[in-house]
């Protein structure tokens, strides 16, 4: 009988994956033929929690995304003398389809997405749910799975990805461009608020400590409107965008909590996994300290001194070379945030410059200046800078947590290089055992420059 743990390492596409482990208690071992055929509400619960586990499963590892992300967006470095491509292929090269980097974050979401199914499958079979436990574990599930989703959509960008998960596992589904990716995300996290609705007071199985003051349906419902709004932007539908942020835990009060969100978190006990991000290889680039503001008194952004010092011992490799650390991630259980309040008042600034609204956008900007980076507010913004201003502030407030490079994209703005001979990658190609198993796929020529 194949396990939960072992759903994680199948894809519904003919992709091959190294073994990631569920890093979840036993919680009587639910086999997929039970879950598919006779699923019991434990069964259900232990899926529930697999999908909160697969949604980290390569987000602060030692090949992960924030590390990757920050690296092509030139945060990071990665100096391992043991494994060159941190420089050669993120940096220095093309994303190879076929590497463990340049094939990344494609087989692992999908496992996860195809793991939401067999729950969603599952969930009406168990008579001992009630109507409103059916709903939340549909409202959960479908918020999870636009979260895998969005994972493939922002490293993949317009190369494309598969929406329809739910084939057989021998069956491949279409590549489909960006915007029909987007609106499927947009349809599984509307469909979720609609489930969570209706979810009653609780889950029927527990979150993690990272959904701490979201984890009931309707608080939960306020995080899904946050991932809402970030898509809503990404499409370039600030009125939607506004909409959602309308309903999520965006707090912009006199004693609002900028860290207040949504975190993946890590630890050491036993059968947990750790925050990769403290490798000491790990340093911060050196343009974060050369670019950032002055705050009134001389000393810089403050949100740079937060996270950024010097490091104990310089780094270098393959002609780069850092003397600064991150402090952002301190200890093998420091969370990662999935979202925060800061950057939902930075969405909405976003919005409000996409709808020509500079006062208002200038507004929620300079309370992001003054209270996250200690610096003066600004008076002369108007819509010829109010772009620049905006991602200064989403590079400062959002550091090292998987946006740098994604924003520069968006923007049609150049990655600065380090080399003459550097490369910009802006997207990941399609892997290549994927494109091994599709005969003639346009996407798999478009590579990742």
């Amino acid at each position: 009988m194949r396990t939960i743990a072992k759903i994680l390492l199948a894809s519904l596409l003919a992709t091959t994956v190294g073994a990631c482990s569920l890093d979840v208690p036993d919680l009587n071992n639910p086999g997929i033929d039970g879950l598919e055929n006779n699923p019991t509400p434990s069964a259900v619960a232990a899926a529930c929690t697999g999908l909160l586990i697969g949604s980290r499963r390569n987000v602060a590892q030692g090949n992960g995304l924030i590390l990757q992300l920050g690296v092509l967006g030139r945060e990071a470095y990665d100096f391992d003398a043991a494994d060159p491509r941190y420089v050669g292929e993120l940096i220095a090269g093309t994303l190879n389809p076929g590497s463990p980097f340049g094939g990344n974050f494609w087989a692992q979401p999908y496992a996860n997405l195809r793991n939401g199914n067999i729950v969603l499958g599952a969930v009406d079979k168990v008579a001992d749910f009630t109507a409103a436990d059916k709903a939340a574990i549909r409202g959960f599930t479908e918020t999870i799975q636009a979260l895998d989703l969005l994972e493939v959509m922002d490293t993949h960008d317009t190369n494309g990805a598969v929406i329809d998960t739910d084939l057989p596992i021998d069956q491949l589904g279409a590549i489909v461009q960006k915007p029909m990716v987007l609106a499927r995300i947009v349809s599984l996290l509307d469909d979720a608020k609609t489930q969570l609705a209706t979810g009653g007071d609780a889950f029927p199985f527990a979150l993690s400590a990272g959904y701490k003051g979201f984890d009931t349906p309707a608080t939960f419902l306020t995080f899904n409107r946050a991932i809402r709004a970030r898509v809503a932007i990404y499409a370039g539908d600030f009125d939607g965008a506004l909409a959602a942020l309308d309903e999520s835990f965006l707090d912009d009060g006199a004693a609002a909590d900028l860290d207040a969100g949504v975190y993946h978190t890590y630890g050491t006990s036993s059968g947990d996994t750790t925050n990769g991000l403290i490798n000491p290889n790990i340093y911060a680039h050196p343009s974060l300290t050369a670019d950032a503001a002055k705050k009134a008194d001389g000393n810089p952004d403050d949100r740079l001194t937060r996270k950024v010092t010097k490091a104990d011992k310089p780094g270098s490799a393959q002609g780069l070379s850092s003397d600064d650390a991150f402090t952002i991630y301190t200890s093998p259980s420091s969370p990662v945030p999935i979202i925060r309040n800061e950057e939902l008042i930075l969405l909405r600034a976003e919005a409000e410059i996409g709808k020509n609204d500079v006062a208002a956008a200038a507004d929620d900007l300079n309370l992001i200046r003054t209270r996250s980076g200690g610096l003066a507010a600004r008076a002369d913004l108007t819509a010829g800078n109010i772009v620049d201003e905006l991602l200064y502030n989403r590079r400062y407030s959002l550091m090292f947590e998987g946006h740098r490079w994604i924003d520069l994209r968006r923007f049609g703005k150049d990655l600065p290089l380090d080399m003459p001979t550097d490369i910009r990658n802006v997207r990941y190609p399609i892997p290549l055992n994927e494109c091994n198993a599709r005969t003639n796929e346009p996407a798999c020529a478009l590579g990742s420059t």
